[in-house]
Formats: C-alpha cells, structure tokens, sequence
C-alpha cells in the first residue's frame, strides 16, 4: 500500500489533506513497459463491431454512457481467451485495451458512437422548432448542413451529395484534433502531474480496475477481483429493469415500456406551486450512489450545495419578478431554459470567470511556492532532488515538449487559415487568439479541476463573447471549426497509464488506430439507425428531451448575431451584465472565504459544477458520498475503500453493459429484419 505521507520533492505542494490522500492511493511505479499489440487491433474491431451500435442506442434511449461497460466487457473477454489459451495479458495490455474499447464507442452519453452523430444532430436542429423560432430556418451554411428541404434529411442518409463538404470538414478536424491532443494535451500532463503533483482522484478508476484483472489471471486471491465481482452482480440486476425492459420492449412496440422513467422521474408540475421556476425530478439510477463513493466528498457536497442554493433562490426571484419566462406547468427542461434566458446564463457566465481567476492564482503560488522551496534547499546545503521538476520520468515514453509547440502550432495554424477561407469577415486576430490563446488556457483550467476534483467544468464563455465582438453577422461565425477545443482531460488519461506502468506511446499508437476506424463504424452504425426511424423520437426518450433542450440553449447564443437592427433576439433578453459581476463577485469571495477558514476548496468547483444545471442526479450521488464518508469510512478505513470503491464502480459498469448488449442486440436484429426486403 502507498505511503500516505505527502510527497517532499521540491515542486510538490500539498493543496489539502484530502487532495493528498488521493495522490497517494496508488504506488507510482518503477518501470514502464508498452501495452500495444495484436491484441490491442483485434479489440478494436471487436468493441467496433460489437459494442458500437449498441453504445448509440443506448445513448439515445437512456443517456446512459456504455464507454465503461463496453471497455470491462472487452478486457474481460481477452483476458478469459489468453487464459484459456495458457497465455496472460499484462497490465500495461489491458489498459491500453480499456483505451480503446473507450474510444472505439467515443462520444458523450447523450450523442455517443463517434462523429456522425453530430450530423445528425444537425440534420435534427436545422428543421427543429427551436431553429423556426429563432427565425434561423433556412440560413445555415452548405459546408455546415444541407438544407432544411434537402432529400438527404427527408430520406435519412449520409450517401447524398448535400452531405459532402460536412464530411470532408469533420474529417479536417479529427486530424487536427489527434495532432493536437498529443502536443497541447501531453504538455498539460507534464504540467499538472509532474510539476503540480495534482492528485487526479478518478484516475485510479481504470488503473485498479486493470489490476485487478491482471490478479484474477494468476489465479490469487484478491480483494481487488472480490470488489469488481460485487459491483458486477449489482449492475447486472440492476441494468435488468433500467435498461433491459425497454431496450427489448422498443424492439416490439411503438413506444419502450420503462418501469423505471427514463431520463428522470418528472416532479417539476407537481412542485410547481412550493416551488416555482424551479426544475425538480430524480434520476433513479444505482450507478449514481457508486459514483458518489468515489467523487470527492467535498465536491459533491458543493454540488448538493448548489442545488440547495437553487431551491431557495429560484422562488425568490421569482416572486421578486426576475424569472418571467418560467410558466405553471413547464417541466424541467423548459424550465431550465426559461432560467437560463432570465438568469443563469448570464450568473454562469460571471462565476465561470471567477472560477477561472481562483485557478490561476492558485496555480501561480503553488509555484512560487515551489521556487522558495528549492531556493531554500540551496540556501541551507540540503540535498536538491536529482532532477528537475520539468524532467520526465526515464523509460516512461515522453516526447520533446518542443515537438509539441512545433505540432500544435502547425495544427492550430491551419485551422485559422480553414475558418478564414470559410468566413473572410472573421478577424484573424481572434482567429489567431482562439488557437494560441484561449485553447491552451481552457484546457489547462480543466486539467487542473480534473487533477484536483475529478470533475469537468466548461469556463469562461470567452469563445462567445470574441465572436460577438468579431462583428461578423448571420450564424456563420458560431458554425466554424474553430481553432477551440478542451483538451484537458487528456491529462488524467495519462496520468492513469502512468499510475499502471504503460508507455505513454502506446496511448499516440492506439489513437492512430482507433480514429480512422470510428469515423468509418460511426457512417454505418448512425446511417442503419437513422435509416430505421426518425432521431429524436418516442423511441429515443433521452434524446427526444435533451436535443431539444441542448437545440433551445444554443439559439441563445446563436440569435445575438442574426437579429435586424432595432430587433430584440433571444441573447439580447438573456444577457444580463449585472449578474455576469455578481457571478464572478461571488466565486472569488466564497473562495477566499474557504480559504481563510480552511475549507476544503473542492468545495468550490462542486458549487460551480452544479449551479443552474439539472440536478436531478445529484441526490443519489450525495446519499453514496454520505453513505462512504459516514459508514463505510469508518468500517473499513478511508483509505482501503478508497482504494476499493473504483474497483465496485468499474464492476458494475461492467455488469450492465452485459445486460444492455444483450438488450440492445435484440433489437438492432429486430430492425435489422424490418428493413430487409423479404
């Protein structure tokens, strides 16, 4: 087991207590070795062919993200084959297994199975109502979506000539971003594990679960193996009744029977009245109680803060005649909306920038703090650790860190002359400000809340305000493939083969397998679907509530450069500089507040993470952080359930994604057979 003491190399700074037990969770190894091979192909193909259309379906019914379960399954599958054949999979193998599997099934629970899917998204948003409303019909740009009236939306498929220049731009971007991931994203590792010694408390999920895998081959006796069995038996009765029920039911009926409401079960109309303009609802889902075993506890507590401060806050600006919008009888999703155009937008705005200002300052005196720190060792004859906190680990499969300037550089540079050839009114200067400016600071405000909380925080909306301030009109600017990505999660990616002892190399050659046969799965897989019926639809209940609502918030934005002069739009009645200072007044001072009274300042991104959001999933996830912290803590000790409770997570992801392939292959054969012509 790791030692818990805090580590004393010059440039480690303890941020709390807390943050440190997590650093230490896992041993750091002493040597690495590679984990890519032929196995590593036939996953690919294998979790493509199998998992894919599954991980879609899924996704639009549920909004359940299959990525875990799909990559447990695979390696369980392998390792029993090389088992049985006398060989053994090492642990470096597996990871870079359970990479894969992630990447082959690629995208967010509710638009998953690579990149088709969101051109389906936009065959769906440029004839929704959101779209007509916003009086945006019709003035989306060739190169972005075919035109509303086009045989290729009416027909459902990608083999049209309207669809042409979309491909070939998305194509132009999945390069960019693999060059990209790997020069910007691996500098930002280098920063925030080597330098800051963050301690990255979710990483340790895919490493013990590839452990104890790696265990139950050699026939030991492991509580790692004990553990993932358990979480596997709970998401195999579980997953029965949540997904299997309607998944098979869809294949036969109309509408899926859901003995469990699938996204949420709906209160919003009847808590109207105590509670106005405020979304209520429950996600009944196990998943989420294992997930608050092992989100920080002090994150989760600022989420369920948040949705507190929510409650309280909403009847009252309601009443106090700031909330207009939100009507008696709306449901969560055109409630949030409705507040989101009232208040939130612009609340969210202003503390994402407060958010960004606290990590940067935090940054800035953990390494001054650093530097004193090695001046002191100088100064007093102590012995200097024996390389600099910039050197990589030896063996561990870095690359130059100038290499990366000179790719990302490359890279980016392209992608402002493409946005430039597209849209010549753009400015260069911001142009040239998303790519070396905005990109690189976003992604490492991620890395750095991913490194310290576990969790994802989209921040300052400066990427909006640049093209508001660009001066180009029409919705042109907002549909460009801007120079502007997140690529700070790159950094626990890394971190977690780092923690199994796998050459980071092995990482740049998977990706180079995995891309090229997403984007060719993903043609098939979304054009078989699409082909079958109309998405959204009743038969994709997730995604028929979330499109809209994600179709509805992006006219917000989209409308602030559309509108004729005199013309108030959708932006001009959301934005609301007041609250964007209140926002950013607020995160800074509740921050220094924590800090003067030694809070935890996890506390902090939980706030932010879940206030204005829905928050119908954080109630389970609050009861299993209580239910860690308060009884299993104490039983077991934090650390072993610490250590324990990713293992049960990854167990039971991998038990409902048996039960959901099982589901969902039944009715892909059910469709399969509808669409056959005999």
């Amino acid at each position: 087991m790791a030692d818990a003491n805090p580590e004393s190399t010059a440039g480690s700074v303890v941020i709390d207590e807390e943050l440190n037990t997590y650093r230490n969770l896992l041993e750091q190894p002493t040597s690495f070795e590679s984990g890519f091979g032929w196995a590593t192909v036939i996953g690919a193909v294998f979790c493509g062919l199998c998992m894919f259309p599954g991980a879609i379906y899924l996704g639009l019914l549920s909004g359940l993200g299959m990525g875990s379960a799909a990559q447990w399954v695979t390696v369980i599958i392998f390792s029993e084959v090389t088992r049985r054949a006398l060989k053994t999979m090492s642990r470096q193998e597996m990871v870079v297994l359970l990479m894969v599997a992630g990447a082959m099934i690629g995208g967010s629970a509710a638009m998953p199975g690579g990149p088709f899917a969101g051109l389906v998204f936009r065959g769906f948003l440029v004839n929704s109502d959101a779209v007509k409303d916003a009086g945006l019909y019709g003035q989306f740009p060739s190169w972005w979506a075919p035109p509303p009236d086009s045989d290729s939306l009416t027909q459902r498929t990608f083999l049209h000539s309207d669809w042409a220049m979309p491909i070939a731009f998305l194509l132009f971007m999945l390069v960019t971003s693999f060059i990209e991931k790997f020069t910007l994203g691996y500098a930002l590792f280098r920063l925030t594990s080597d330098v800051e010694k963050l301690p990255f408390p979710m990483a340790p999920i895919a490493a013990q679960g590839s452990m104890a895998l790696v265990e139950g081959q050699a026939g030991e006796k492991s509580w790692r193996w004990t553990a993932f069995s358990i979480g596997a038996v709970l998401g195999l009765g579980f997953a029965v009744i949540q997904v299997g029920v309607p998944a098979v039911s869809s294949a036969f009926l109309e509408k899926p029977i859901t003995p469990i409401p699938l996204p949420w079960f709906e209160l919003t109309p009847v808590t109207d009245r105590l509670l106005p303009a405020t979304a209520t609802g429950i996600v009944i889902d196990l998943g989420l109680i294992l997930v608050g075993f092992v989100i920080p506890f002090w994150a989760v507590v600022g989420s369920a803060l948040s949705v507190l401060l929510t409650f309280i806050l909403n009847p009252i600006l309601y009443h106090a005649g700031l909330l207009t919008t939100w009507q008696p009888g709306m449901d969560s999703v055109n409630t949030i909306v409705s507040n989101n155009v009232d208040f939130y937008f612009s609340l969210g705005i202003g503390m994402a920038l407060g958010l960004a200002a606290v990590s940067i300052f935090q940054t800035i005196r953990q390494l001054r703090a650093a530097i004193r720190e090695r001046r002191r060792r100088a100064a007093t004859g102590d012995p200097a650790p024996g390389r600099s906190v910039w050197s990589p680990r030896p063996g561990r499969g870095d690359w130059s860190l100038g290499l990366c300037a000179v790719g990302y550089t490359l890279s980016a540079g392209s992608t402002v002359a493409l946005c430039k050839w597209l849209v010549p009114q753009f400015s260069v200067f911001f142009l040239v400000l998303f790519a070396f400016v905005y990109t690189p600071l976003t992604s490492y405000l991620n890395a750095r809340i991913s490194g310290i909380a576990g969790q994802h925080i989209d921040i300052p909306f400066v990427r909006e305000a640049f093209i508001l301030m660009s001066g180009v009109k029409g919705v042109h600017a907002w549909l460009l493939p801007l120079p502007i990505e997140n690529y700070g999660g790159v950094a626990q990616e890394m971190r977690t083969f780092e923690l199994t002892g796998t050459r980071l190399t092995s990482q740049v050659k998977a990706w180079l397998l995995t891309t090229p046969l997403i984007f060719v799965l993903s043609l098939v897989f979304w054009s078989f679907l699409w082909r079958d019926g109309p998405i959204p639809s009743d038969m994709y209940p997730y995604a028929q509530k979330m499109w809209d609502l994600q179709a509805k918030n992006t006219m917000i934005l989209w409308t602030a450069t559309s509108g004729e002069a005199g013309q108030v739009t959708l932006f001009d009645r959301s934005w609301h500089p007041q609250y964007v200072g209140i926002g950013a007044a607020f995160t800074v001072i509740f921050f220094m507040v924590l800090s003067i009274f030694g809070a935890p300042t996890m506390l902090i991104y939980g706030l932010v993470r879940g206030l204005g959001q829905i928050p119908h999933g954080l109630i389970l996830e609050l009861l299993g952080a209580l239910v860690a912290r308060w009884f299993f803590h104490r039983r077991f000790g934090k650390k072993p359930f610490l250590q324990a409770a990713p293992v049960i997570l990854a167990g039971y992801f991998a038990g409902a994604g048996l039960i959901a392939m099982a589901a969902v292959a039944i009715r892909l054969i059910v469709a399969g057979i509808s669409q056959a012509p005999f």
